[in-house]
């Protein structure tokens, strides 16, 4: 057994917009100019606030989501912080998970497995004496009493002074161990730009390393830095059993072209360190910028990420596009998700009605629907056994069969015109199913997004295919 000895401590709030990701970001650059080797986790199948921890921190950032690695997975992940300062971003509202029934997929289900303590951050703003109505009802559900602290966010130093006794007395009430750690005043120089899949990139920030060394002296002023760390100290250690990803018997020696830019940039770490743990050597392009795919490419990645605002360089690039029309067509092994899938049909029209070439491996276009398409959770419940065999003729293919029982999630504004018909996918918990994902010559390609680890066989046949294509012993 091994235990999680990290010194950790959860960020969570009543609700989404509550500025947690401004005061994680604060909370982490403030941990690393103290010289305390911080490290984070993101709460859920977020991709947008791991890469601000990653590009513009500088900090090591995972996901922690129980629907897709269960409750042992979670913890073996978390194991990476051994000895380390662990802030752990929640998602959504600290109760909010995949029903309303109970709290499956929360943040504070991740905080209770790993026994991590909570700090609240409440927006303050626009309300008076109510956001101690606010807190007081939070703490009623915490059936662990994991909260023990409280940040008050966009609320003025003034108005601070004097709700802060009140507001000690009224918890004091109710648990003697719950802290009231400051406020963060609003400040309009630290905001980040959302949109309609969440926040902006980090890239697409004016001075963003800026606004967040703003914050973070924001924070070391306002909030009790050292009552937050005696909190982050006091984490209750907890047992584990670490489950790592299995090597292959033998080394891959093959080369994963993943593709890594401005337009395609949504990946799990733990994704890609599967390949890596098996022997595969992750080399990364630019369908925006290169030429071509790497040389000696025996797999490739198109992950998700926002194709759909780099549509006209993409469309240009046509010694790309046909590289990796090429490389598919010469059976190549590849794996598309969301952006990644858009990207391989014949073309992608934008809201404003205008359409541009893109790979061409799908015949098939994608459209702005104004909406979001499947949101959410889903899983590969199985095959279409629908399909003939001349509809479906890689039906009985190991790669295709493997992917039964794959986790993952959508979250898209565009749809498809060949959404693909191989597979059934199922929500959790609710009475929905749909046909998906297209596969063709060695590829997997669809809009939802994959997380590798809930069903790392598939993984494993995808790299010994690419082995096998790669001898010439596959036709």
């Amino acid at each position: 057994m091994n235990s999680i000895i990290s010194k950790r401590i959860m960020l969570a709030a009543p609700s989404s917009q509550s500025g947690k990701t401004v005061v994680t970001c604060a909370l982490l650059q403030a941990l690393k100019g103290r010289g305390l080797n911080p490290i984070s986790f993101k709460v859920g199948p977020d991709y947008i606030d791991p890469m601000f921890h990653k590009k513009i921190l500088g900090i090591d950032s995972k996901n922690l989501d129980t629907y897709f690695s269960g409750e042992d997975g979670v913890k073996t992940i978390l194991s990476d912080s051994i000895d380390r300062y662990a802030v752990i971003e929640g998602v959504m509202g600290l109760y909010d998970g995949t029903g309303v029934e109970g709290t499956a997929g929360s943040s504070y289900e991740v905080a209770a497995i790993t026994k991590t303590p909570i700090v609240l951050v409440v927006d303050a703003s626009g309300v008076g004496r109510t956001v101690i109505s606010t807190i007081k009802g939070m703490l009623l559900d915490d059936e662990f009493q994991l909260i023990k602290g409280v940040i008050l966010n966009k609320m003025t130093e003034g108005f601070y002074t004097k709700l802060k006794p009140v507001l000690e007395l009224e918890l004091s009430k109710m648990r003697g161990d719950v802290k009231v750690l400051g406020c963060f005043p609003k400040n309009p120089d630290i905001g980040i730009e959302s949109r309609h899949l969440g926040l902006k990139l980090p890239n697409e920030i004016d001075d963003i390393k800026k606004k967040i060394d703003v914050a973070a002296a924001a924070f070391e002023k306002y909030i009790d830095m050292q009552e937050l760390l005696s909190i982050m100290d006091g984490a209750e250690n907890v047992d584990i059993d670490c489950k790592h990803a299995e090597d292959l018997d033998e080394k891959s020696e093959l080369t994963l072209a993943v593709a890594y830019d401005d337009a395609f940039c949504f990946y799990y770490k733990e994704n890609l360190e599967l390949f890596e743990k098996s022997g595969v050597k992750i080399k990364y392009f630019s369908p925006l910028s290169d030429e071509k795919l790497p040389d000696e490419c025996d797999g490739i990645l198109l992950g998700g990420g926002y194709p759909e605002n780099y549509l006209a360089e993409l469309s240009q690039n046509k010694s790309m596009l046909s590289s990796i029309r090429t490389a598919i067509d010469d059976g190549i092994p590849s794996l598309a998700e969301c952006g990644g899938f858009m990207y391989l049909h014949n073309e992608i029209t934008d809201p404003n009605g205008d359409s541009y070439k893109m790979v061409g491996s799908i015949d098939g276009h994608c459209f702005y629907t104004g909406h979001l398409v499947r949101f959410g959770y889903m899983y590969i419940e199985g095959l279409n056994t629908s399909l003939s065999k001349e509809e479906n003729t890689e039906s009985q293919d190991e790669l295709v069969e493997s992917l039964v029982g794959m986790k993952g999630h959508e979250f898209h504004y565009y749809d498809s015109s060949s959404n693909g018909e191989n597979f059934v996918a199922s929500k959790p918990n609710v009475d929905k199913k749909w046909n998906c994902v297209v596969s063709k010559n060695n590829g997997i390609w669809g809009f939802p997004h994959f997380y590798y680890n809930s069903n790392p066989e598939f993984i494993y046949v995808f790299i010994r295919r690419m082995k096998e294509v790669k001898n010439g012993e596959f036709k």
